[in-house]
Order: structure tokens, then C-alpha cells, then sequence
């Protein structure tokens, strides 16, 4: 990829034209246009050869499916890790990594980099995230050696009752249908959460962070091959106006756009110019907000129209002026000396990976290849426990009683622990009892199929700053609702549909006004005894981002290999049920002794999008390892 986007790209879009600040951003100029679109084609297109070209061990791109939300890409042949002594940035696609590279470049922070990769994400990788939707970041502070995470989560609508995704015979919707239109839209929170980590640890002026994304949405956009296949893999893509007139050409009646085809999106640089210069309220309050409320609630922007009037959703305008952000502490736990921090309630991702690692701890996991029939079967058996826990306890903690520090001490995952015995499988694993808090907690165990299309970012700054962002819009292209040239999330799917169970127990993560619905996304910050950064990593992947955010850190932290082996690792999981294997990898060879250990064994694609950086350390010299999965289209750029 071209090494120098200023020295290609003579200029940039001005946003505040008359500002003297402006004046001097290196993004500038009409001409910018044609250049960033041209720089947009080659970096696709220059993904497109290897994935076609490359070694295929997994099976080729497919339809997606409730149970595989984006189908796999094919696998490439393994790569190096990226290298750098100064600033890294990891992205799910090229145009974004090059663009977060070179905000970097400029000086700019690590979540002023997030920020500039996010925006340009929604736009060229719109079926997994964007503003329509919300997400998690965790910020290592360098200079303090501290985290901090911002809860940037979706809420439900004020309006919103726990009964309202079920029918008349008092069981849920299916998902696929509860998944699309206004009913599944919750309030966006990504963009006020990106506003308030700016406020504190931005470096660049907020305006800037979206000329990258106004040039790409003006001048077009090459469309990746992985984009044009979930187009084809999506039909309701064409039942709703907006996304057919945005995804299929001539204005929605001709053929879905291939990739290398050009995207054009307007209707983006307008919402971007205006969020740009009126920070997050123009987005929270004003058109943007009028126009986001006025599709979900619409039938006749529900699609089919016998569907339309259980599909009008209930999102309002009080409901967006009143979106917050929230801060939070993280989630830690001590995992073979190192700290590992992630995000707590309403994500699982934190508390369930913490358990997962410590229900091992007593294991001697760097003696057991990666792999091997004995780690495979040690490391199942800790998802196994701990999902239990995660499915019968968590949920938004500001609204529920959710046992967090009983739920990842020691004094209660030891015991658990003891649970897990070698060579055999333990069955389906129940709940444990953490502290006092079960005595005034039995709800209904939540099940709820958390099947989300989602990104993730990782970046370090030249100060040794760090970021881990994790952010979704749900199912692949969220509620198919096109507003404003961005799409909106379905969410309210994350919520247990049906809110209690045969015996009238409440579930913790039931629909309630103003919830936050329970995620799996595990952004992840690792620190040494020195609270010194190691590493920040995260994957999308549904309920399976808690195994593949896992795995992950097993492999660089017991068996030592470095991010970009780590994130190239055949996949399996378990979610309290099947032991998952990866198709189409070695880990598929395990399958019969497995069953022999008493697993019930499934077979399948697991498309992760793992990205992080890894932090080396000999003597005085530091270096920056990026490792990008694979499985999809994202790289590592860093100097």
C-alpha cells in the first residue's frame, strides 16, 4: 500500500472553510477527491488478488446464516507480523488501517486514530459497524499507566417492553425476523462515546478525524470483496428501499455492485459534515435525529409490507438528546503475572474471558501444544463454566444485580476449576453460586443468540498511549435500515426476547426502557507487573468473541507465540454445548477423539476478525507487532 497518503493526496476536504486552523490540515482541497478514491480502488483491489489467489483451508465464501452472521472469507496464506517502533494501527480493512496510519503520522492520538478508522469503516465496511450502532473502547494512559472504558452501547427505547418480540402463543419472534426493521433499532451510542474519549484524549481537532471518510463517501469508494458477497448474501437488502438504492446500481433496479465497483455516498458526507462541525449533538438531536426516527418508525420503510406494522420500531427523540456515554472502571484479573483488563457489564466479554483464564490457571497449558487433543479439551471445558455463568448472571449492571467481583475472585473460580478433570468431558456445565449475591439472584438463564456483525480496532500512539475499540451494528447490516447514507443497528436482539422462563423467573437481561442489552464484545488491554502496555486485542464473532479473544491470549501469553501466529490459530469454542472445531483446519482432525472424551463435536466455519498489537520489549528497544486475522480483510500499518 502506498507508504504516504499526503504525498499522493494533494490535499483534503475542507470542513470549516474560513478557519485558519483548517487552513493548515494537511487533509485538503477539492482535488483530494479523485486522488483519495483512486487510493481507495488500489488498496481493495490489491486485497482482492490474495484472497483469490491464496491457499484455502477453510471453505469458500458462503451465505451467511444465523448461526455465521458474516460468511468466511478464505483464508490467506499466514503472514509476518507487521513491525514498527512508533505507531501502529489495525483495522478490518486497508483503507481504514492507512488512514489510521496516517493520522498517527500526523500526530494525532491513538483514539484520534480509532476515531478517523471507525468513520471510514462505516462507510466502506458498512455490514459490520458504523454510527448507526454503538460499541466499547478501552484507552491505556501511558503517562499514568492507567485504563479506563467508555460504554458507548446501544440502549432500549423508552417505549420498549420486555414482551414486545414475542407473538401471540407467548414464544419469541424467530431471530430472523425479530432482527429486522424499527422494532430491533436501539439508540446509537457511538458516536457520543467516541466525543467524550476525544474531549479527553484527543489530539488532533474532532473535525479532522472525519475529512478521510468525507473524501472516500464524495469520491467513491472501491467496493471489497468481502463486502460484495455479503451483498449477495443479504436479501433483504433489496426489499428495503434505502439499501436497495444504496447497494444495487441504477438507483436500486439494476445489479448488486461487484467488487472493484465503485460506491458513491453522499448522503454520508452530508451526516459526517455535520457531525464534523457540531460535534456529537448534530447527530443526537436536529435532521440527522428527526430522519433516524422517522425510518424506524415508518412501515412503509419496513420492507415487505405485510410485515410493515410489527416491524415499525419505537425509537424517539427523546431517546437520542438523552444518550450518554458512559465511563467505567475495567475489569481485571492477574493470568500468569500479567494483567488482563476488558470491559464489564453490560459486557460479558470481560468478566467471562477473566473466568476462562482463571479456571486454567492451574493447568499447565505451555506444556500442551497449541492444538492438541489435551489443550483443546482443557480450554473447552473453561468456556463450558464460564458460559454458564455469563448466560444465567450478566447483564447492564446499572439496571441489574450482576455478582461481577464474585464472579472472577479466586476464592470462587478455584473451586470451579476443580470441575474441569483431564480426558473427560464434563457435559453441559451449570451455574455456580458467586457469593452471597445467588442467594438474592435465581433469574431465568438467557440463552439470547448473540449474533453480531462487528469490528475491531487496536492502535498505539507515538506516546505509548493505547486503544482497543470493539463496535457492531448486530447481524450483518444491522436493522437494513439506510438513513442519512449509514445503517442502523438491530440490537434490541441482544436482549432475551423472551423475558421469562417456565417457572416466571425473570431474566437479568431482559428488555426493560433505557437498558443496555448484554454484549460479548471483549476489547482487551494487557499490562505487566509494571503496568506497562503488552498488548490490545479484539475480534468480532458473536458469543464466539469471548473464545477467540481467549485463545488469543493463551497463545501469546503461555505458549508464547507472537500476535500475527496467534490470530492465524485454527478456531474452537464452546458455549456450554457443542465443542465447535474450525472447518477445514487440523482442529477438525480431533473430532472423534474428542467424542471419545464425551464432547458432542460440531464442524464449521468460525470467521474472527482478530486484531491487535503486541508490545516487545529486549533491553532498551521496543517494538510493535500488529496482527491482522485472515479470515477477513484487515491489515497492520505502522512505522
Amino acid at each position: 500500500m502506498p507508504g504516504d497518503v499526503n504525498r499522493l493526496l494533494g490535499g483534503a476536504v475542507s470542513v470549516n472553510s474560513g478557519r485558519g486552523e483548517q487552513a493548515a490540515a494537511p487533509w485538503r482541497g477539492v482535488r483530494r477527491w479523485a486522488a483519495l478514491a483512486a487510493l481507495a480502488a488500489w488498496a481493495v483491489l490489491a486485497v482482492a488478488p490474495t484472497l483469490a489467489q491464496a491457499p484455502a483451508p477453510t471453505a469458500p465464501a458462503q451465505p451467511a446464516s444465523p448461526a455465521q452472521p458474516e460468511g468466511p472469507s478464505e483464508i490467506q496464506a499466514p503472514r509476518r507480523p507487521a513491525v514498527a517502533t512508533r505507531h501502529m494501527a489495525v483495522a478490518a480493512n486497508p483503507i481504514a488501517a492507512e488512514v489510521g496510519r496516517e493520522i498517527l503520522r500526523q500526530g494525532g492520538s491513538a483514539v484520534d486514530a480509532v476515531i478517523a478508522m471507525q468513520m471510514v469503516l462505516t462507510l466502506v465496511e458498512p455490514q459490520s459497524s458504523g454510527i448507526g450502532g454503538g460499541g466499547f473502547l478501552l484507552h491505556y494512559d501511558a503517562s499514568r499507566k492507567t485504563i479506563i472504558t467508555y460504554d458507548g452501547r446501544e440502549t432500549a427505547p423508552a417505549a420498549a417492553t420486555p414482551e414486545m418480540f414475542l407473538q401471540a402463543d407467548g414464544n419469541p419472534l424467530p431471530f430472523a425476523e425479530a432482527s429486522v426493521g424499527g422494532h430491533a433499532v436501539g439508540t446509537p451510542g457511538l458516536v457520543r462515546m467516541l466525543e467524550t474519549a476525544h474531549r479527553e484524549y484527543g489530539r488532533l481537532p474532532w473535525h479532522r478525524l472525519f475529512e478521510p471518510a468525507m473524501s472516500l463517501a464524495e469520491g467513491g469508494f472501491a467496493v471489497s470483496p468481502r463486502l460484495a458477497q455479503l451483498i449477495v448474501d443479504t436479501p433483504q437488502l433489496k426489499e428495503m428501499r434505502g439499501t436497495r438504492q444504496h447497494f444495487y446500481k441504477d438507483n436500486g433496479k439494476g445489479e448488486p455492485y461487484a467488487a472493484g465497483e465503485r460506491i458513491y455516498n453522499p448522503s454520508l458526507f452530508e451526516t459526517f459534515r455535520r457531525v464534523a462541525n457540531g460535534g456529537s449533538d448534530a447527530f443526537y438531536r436536529g435532521v440527522i435525529a428527526r430522519d433516524m426516527v422517522a425510518a424506524v418508525g415508518d412501515p412503509k420503510e419496513q420492507g415487505d409490507p405485510a410485515k410493515a406494522e410489527r416491524r415499525a420500531g419505537r425509537l424517539s427523540l427523546a431517546d437520542l438528546a438523552l444518550y450518554r456515554a458512559i465511563k467505567r472502571d475495567p475489569v481485571c484479573v492477574i493470568y500468569r503475572g500479567l494483567r488482563i483488563c476488558g470491559m464489564g457489564p453490560p459486557s460479558s466479554g470481560g468478566v467471562t474471558v477473566a473466568q476462562i483464564l482463571l479456571l486454567l490457571e492451574r493447568f499447565t497449558l505451555r506444556d500442551h501444544a497449541p492444538g492438541s487433543i489435551e489443550a483443546v479439551h482443557l480450554i473447552s471445558e473453561a468456556q463450558r463454566l464460564a458460559f454458564a455463568d455469563r448466560n444465567r448472571y450478566l447483564a447492564d449492571a446499572d439496571m441489574a444485580n450482576v455478582p461481577v467481583r464474585a464472579l472472577t475472585s479466586r476464592s470462587y473460580l478455584e473451586p470451579r476449576s476443580e470441575l474441569i478433570v483431564p480426558f473427560k468431558a464434563m457435559g453441559r456445565a451449570e451455574p455456580g453460586r458467586p457469593g452471597v449475591a445467588h442467594l438474592m439472584l435465581n433469574p431465568a438463564p438467557d440463552n439470547t443468540r448473540e449474533i453480531p456483525s462487528t469490528s475491531h480496532l487496536s492502535a498505539v500512539d507515538s506516546a505509548g498511549n493505547a486503544v482497543a475499540l470493539t463496535s457492531s451494528i448486530e447481524n450483518a447490516f444491522g436493522s437494513r435500515l439506510f438513513v442519512r447514507g449509514f445503517l442502523l443497528n438491530n440490537q434490541m436482539t441482544d436482549f432475551a426476547l423472551k423475558p421469562t422462563d417456565e417457572r416466571g423467573q425473570l431474566a437479568l437481561n431482559r428488555i426493560e426502557p433505557g437498558k443496555r442489552p448484554r454484549s460479548s464484545m471483549s476489547p482487551t488491554i494487557v499490562t505487566d507487573r509494571e503496568r506497562r502496555l503488552v498488548m490490545t486485542l479484539g475480534s468480532p464473532g458473536g458469543a464466539r468473541i469471548i473464545p477467540y479473544v481467549a485463545q488469543a491470549l493463551i497463545a501469546t501469553i503461555d505458549w508464547r507465540l507472537d500476535i500475527q501466529k496467534a490470530v492465524e490459530l485454527p478456531h474452537h469454542a464452546n458455549l456450554n454445548g457443542a465443542t465447535q472445531l474450525e472447518e477445514g483446519t487440523r482442529l477438525a482432525a480431533l473430532a472423534e477423539e474428542l467424542k471419545r472424551l464425551g464432547h458432542n463435536v460440531e464442524t464449521g466455519p468460525m470467521t474472527s476478525g482478530l486484531h491487535g498489537i503486541q508490545v516487545v520489549r529486549r533491553g532498551d528497544k521496543t517494538q510493535l507487532l500488529g496482527g491482522a486475522d485472515p479470515r477477513r480483510e484487515g491489515v497492520a500499518l505502522g512505522d
